[in-house]
């Protein structure tokens, strides 16, 4: 087991993107195989957690008793009686090692000495029976001073107290957690690494002023900052630092002891409470006990201020105010530590300038135990503290054990926060989830020469939404977030919104999909997508990630939008619905991205040219002058009927449809002329094309839209794949969307 890669913490500005449109509606029975993500292969799944509890035993006169069996505990949870599963003793005393060994637990060389060209890592050895120590100096806030007594106490111990079956790993934290020394029982090694640290190592992350110069040092400033926000941060770093190197051994059986040498974690309020709760949780959970080391020592707290910090504001150092706010201060620190140390079976050192108590500690605490495991007989999973009692049929003896542990806590039980945090990682996690089908398409219309409105719909199989009988409706939530990364690094568009469904009858929606429309405003470039929904049941989640290219349409010779299909109209709703090129007299055209159509249904065609070329009219022929089939005039505000004659410098654009099956044309529509401009403020040419499907058979088209400006000659003849199928056996199901069609506008 390796821990190199611990800890990433990072902090990026994001731009706030224009969201125009958002809304969910019924679409389509299947997505289509060209627009489906990858989807992971079936498995069966199976999870098993089981609780460790470390026992040492030791008699009336404080030695170690090594002879118990599995049948002499008895084990309690909460006052229940465990089924011990698994037993264990770590004899780590009596280990005899010949020589001096060089290996670590991971096989792989320390990140502190560099292995030679073409040398092979050597064997990984055995944990058992050895003495697992993890160094981690927390240098994000430490003082010069306070980095020289720490470190020197770590040499000390390496120098005079460090036993063959002691295995070391080293840990610091500054501006970032590095893993700069993996186990291992070489003393050079060690050394190495720690003298390697200096003085300029702390990075000054102390915590700041709290909005008031009473009784704060002079700093010649106009006013006193609050930095409490920033407080608030810095101890959440400290704690999700010790989380992560925590979660990194955790499949280490063995006990592991985390020295952590820090100068306090300062909370404040109950804003940390939660970080402080899933370190100590984390620990519990990979056998570890953490021992903080307070590396201020004993500490001298003068009313007036120490030597080295400027005179104090205000009456406090004369009022004895001072000393009680250091006093409270300095507590305050040390007692998150303590909760650390006590929550997972270890020890903290406060107000000592002997620093060689915590190496002792270790030492004994780790120097013969017991591993018990069991898997807990209550499985609710509501995140509370589990009470643990270990008993002995020998009434001669005295255990140590922790006290307790944080159960687990599911969807079902979580708060607000944890939810909210949850998506949060989702949308940060490499890997993605897929215990919810997610699909997605979008498409590109201009808005000036350097923004483009790009649509984004998100669709969800309505069968993998459970409903609840509320009253007369069946009603579901859905979460849906996401974030555009500009070149995959940047974020120029995040979203985040929380959709309530509705419905008459869940029969409908089970047959069909769940779309969330959503749009946002972007310049031209590359850019990477991610999107995580989670139904609110459950908590299953789903994501979709794709790159998107939005053109520059500056560059091209013909100058075209998407082309959207759809088979659905629904009201507009929306404060930004005059500005969404979707929406047209009130009504919006909602996008099938599945590409899967029935025969009873319309399929609508909307897509945009700009900056079409002026010219003389010609007169056009008979040909050029009919709409298409079944596209009346008033769904097609491009097209006209018959041009002015002798009208000068006007536009003239021809549209048509084709339909292909294995390269053959089986369908093509009369062509559309336009020569006008449709929306003047975007020099856009809008299309909007009605044709009926009851003609075509089923089965798979490849459907072509021919665009050709007659002006300027350019020509452009985008297409895709499409699917038809049967029209539905009644007609109750190609009734249109009921109430589970609900809108929610941005």
């Amino acid at each position: 087991m390796t821990f190199r890669r611990l800890f990433a913490l990072a902090n990026a500005a994001a731009l706030l993107a224009e969201f125009p449109v958002a809304n969910v509606a019924q679409q389509a029975p299947a997505p289509s195989s060209a627009q489906t993500p990858a989807q992971a292969p079936q498995a069966i799944r199976v999870v098993t957690e089981v609780v460790l509890v470390n026992v040492v035993a030791r008699d009336k006169k404080g030695n170690l008793v090594r002879d118990l069996k599995r049948e002499d505990f008895t084990v309690l949870e909460d006052g229940q009686k465990q089924q011990v599963s698994s037993f264990d003793f770590e004899n780590i005393d009596e280990l005899a090692l010949a020589g001096q060994t060089t290996p670590t637990t991971t096989g792989t060389e320390d990140a502190g000495v560099a292995a030679a060209p073409g040398v092979k890592p050597q064997a990984a050895i055995d944990a058992r029976d050895r003495r697992l120590i993890l160094l981690f100096f927390d240098f994000s806030a430490m003082e010069v001073d306070q980095i020289d007594r720490a470190v020197d106490s770590a040499k000390k111990y390496v120098n005079a107290k460090m036993q063959p079956a002691d295995l070391i790993a080293i840990v610091s934290l500054s501006t970032n957690m590095r893993l700069d020394l993996d186990f291992t029982d070489n003393k050079a090694k060690v050394l190495s690494v720690l003298s390697a640290y200096n003085s300029d190592s702390g990075q000054g992350f102390e915590n700041g002023a709290t909005g008031t110069s009473e009784g704060a040092a002079e700093t010649s400033g106009a006013f006193t900052a609050d930095d409490t926000d920033y407080n608030t941060f810095s101890a959440d770093r400290k704690l999700l630092a010790l989380q992560s190197i925590i979660q990194a051994v955790g499949k280490l059986p063995q006990k592991k002891s985390l020295i952590y040498f820090s100068n306090g974690i300062s909370q404040s309020g109950v804003d940390n409470q939660s970080a402080l709760r899933a370190a100590t949780a984390a620990a519990v959970k990979a056998n570890v006990s953490i021992y903080p080391l307070d590396v201020r020592g004993l500490q001298a707290l003068p009313g007036g201020g120490e030597a080295q910090n400027a005179s104090l504001h205000g009456q406090s150092a004369y009022s004895g105010a001072s000393v009680l706010n250091d006093l409270n201060s300095n507590a305050a620190s040390q007692e998150t530590l303590s909760t650390l140390a006590a929550d997972t079976g270890g020890k903290a050192f406060f107000d000592s300038n002997d620093f060689s108590g915590v190496f002792s500690q270790v030492q004994k605490d780790t120097s013969a135990y017991y591993i018990l495991g069991y898997t807990s007989s209550t499985h609710a999973k509501d995140g509370r503290f589990r009470h643990i009692k270990v008993a002995l049929n020998r009434p001669d003896v005295k255990l140590e054990y922790r006290a307790g542990y944080y159960a687990g806590r599911d969807f079902e039980h979580s708060n607000r926060t944890d939810r909210e945090q949850q998506i949060q990682d989702e949308l940060a996690s490499d890997l993605p989830v897929t215990d919810v089908a997610v699909y997605a398409g979008t498409a590109y219309f201009r808005r000036d020469d350097s923004h483009y409105f790009l649509a984004v719909s998100l669709v969800v199989p309505g069968s993998q939404i459970p409903f609840v009988q509320e009253k007369d409706k069946d009603s579901a939530t859905l979460d849906v977030a996401g974030v555009v990364l500009e070149g995959g690094k940047f974020p120029v568009g995040h979203l985040r919104d929380t959709v309530k469904l509705a419905v008459d009858s869940t029969k409908q929606v089970r047959r069909k999909n769940v779309q969330y429309n959503t749009s946002f405003l972007l310049a031209p470039g590359s850019y990477h997508l991610k999107f995580v929904v989670r139904e609110n049941r459950s908590g299953r989640m789903g994501t979709f990630e794709s790159d998107v290219q939005v053109p520059d349409l500056r560059k091209v010779p013909l100058r075209s939008s998407s082309v959207v299909l759809s088979s659905l109209r629904v009201p507009a709703t929306g404060k930004n619905k005059d500005n969404n090129p979707l929406v047209a007299d009130q009504t919006e055209l909602v996008p099938n991205v599945t590409h899967v159509f029935t025969q009873d249904q319309h399929l609508y065609l909307q897509f945009e040219v700009y900056d079409a070329a002026k010219g003389k009219s010609v007169q056009p022929s008979a040909a050029n002058e009919a709409p298409a089939i079944d596209s009346p005039a008033d769904k097609n505000p491009g097209g006209t009927d018959s041009p002015p004659k002798n009208q000068r410098d006007s536009i003239r654009v021809f549209t048509s449809v084709e339909f292909l099956q294995n390269d053959v044309k089986v369908y093509e529509s009369k062509p559309i002329v336009a020569t006008e401009v449709t929306v003047p403020q975007r020099k856009a040419v809008v299309f909007q094309l009605d044709l009926p499907l009851q003609s075509l058979k089923p089965g798979f088209y490849t459907c072509q839209v021919n665009i050709i400006d007659d002006v300027s000659g350019n020509y452009a003849f985008p297409r895709w794949a499409m699917l038809i199928k049967d029209a539905p056996p009644t007609p109750a199901a190609a009734a249109t969307p009921s109430a589970g069609s609900s809108n929610s506008s941005k």
